[in-house]
């Protein structure tokens, strides 16, 4: 499947962006996750979502982030608020669980700025 990220931008510290994250095809029998990789270090997890819609969250970003989704639409959403400095990075949505073969696409930039 195909995932094509988009919604980041420049916003400034406290503020909030809504990301989106549409597939290819169907993403109904897929749970989803939200990656995301700051200037310099590695990528690290976000948030997730399954199937029947249950989520979890990295301890960094809970209670300020909400993932989501619309079947319907085959979009994933990751409501950002509150946003930190350290929130800056590139973000990144994906399939779960993670493969060798996982396709990670361009992702969408989001900078915080203070």
């Amino acid at each position: 499947v195909q995932l094509q990220a988009s919604g980041g931008g420049l916003v400034q510290a406290g503020g909030s962006l809504r990301l989106s994250c549409t597939a290819s095809r169907s993403i109904f029998s897929i749970n989803m996750g939200w990656y995301r990789q700051a200037p310099g270090k590695q990528r690290e997890w976000v948030a997730a979502i399954t199937t029947g819609g249950d989520t979890a969250y990295s301890g960094s970003v809970k209670g300020r982030f909400t993932i989501s989704r619309d079947n319907a639409k085959n979009t994933v959403y990751l409501e950002m608020n509150s946003l930190k400095l350290e929130d800056t990075g590139v973000y990144y949505c994906v399939v779960l669980p993670l493969t060798q073969r996982s396709s990670w696409g361009q992702g969408t930039q989001v900078t915080v700025s203070s």
